[in-house]
C-alpha cells in the first residue's frame, strides 16, 4: 500500500511506538551509511531478529534509499538529515527528514523513469518493500518521507493452518 500526502489535520493519530530513537547525519554519504547501519541496529535490539533477516535486510534497503535522497534531493548546504526509528506493534517506521520541503517526492501514479536513466528508481525500490510510505511536509523549513516495514508476519486468516516443513 502507498501513501503519498501532506499534512491532514483529519487523519487519524499514528500508532503509538513502543521505541523511539531519532538523531540527526550530515547530508554526506557517511551520513547515509551510517543511518542504514544504525537502523539495521535498532531494528535487532528491539525485537531479537538476526541481523540477517528479512525484515532487516529491508529496513537497510528502505533507509538507505530515504537517506541517499535526502542527501541527493533535499539538502541544504550546511544542514544535515534527521533519522527516526519509530518501533509499532506491527512494524518499524523509518522517518527521513531533510530541509527542502519544497521538493517533495513524485507522487506514486507518477510515469516512472525512462529505461537508460542512470537515477530515479530508489522510491520504486520503497514502494515495492515497505508496507506503506509517504511524505509529510511539516512546515516551511521541513519535509519527512517515512516509510513502514513489517517485522512481524502478517495474521493469517482464521482458521488456516501455516505449511508443514520438509522433514517433520
Amino acid at each position: 500500500m502507498t501513501q503519498h500526502q501532506v499534512p491532514d489535520e483529519t487523519a487519524p493519530p499514528p500508532t503509538p511506538a513502543t521505541h523511539q530513537l531519532t538523531l540527526r547525519f550530515s547530508s554526506t554519504g557517511r551520513g547515509a551509511r551510517l543511518a542504514r547501519h544504525l537502523a539495521v541496529q535498532q531494528l535487532t535490539e528491539w525485537t531479537g531478529l538476526p541481523h540477517d533477516s528479512e525484515p532487516a535486510r529491508t529496513v537497510a534497503l528502505v533507509t538507505a534509499e530515504l537517506a541517499s535522497n535526502a542527501i541527493r534531493h533535499g539538502s541544504v548546504p550546511g544542514r544535515d538529515f534527521r533519522l527516526s526509528l519509530l518501533l509499532l506493534p506491527h512494524g518499524l517506521r523509518i522517518e527521513v527528514t531533510d530541509t527542502r520541503p519544497e521538493r517533495l517526492p513524485p507522487h506514486p501514479a507518477a510515469p516512472p523513469p525512462p529505461a537508460d536513466a542512470t537515477s530515479g528508481r530508489g522510491l520504486l525500490l520503497v514502494q515495492a518493500y515497505a508496507d506503506r510510505w509517504g511524505c509529510t511536509a511539516h512546515d516551511a523549513y521541513t519535509k519527512t518521507v517515512w516509510a513502514e516495514v513489517r517485522h512481524t508476519p502478517p495474521p493469517r486468516p482464521a482458521g488456516r493452518r501455516p505449511a508443514a516443513t520438509a522433514g517433520h
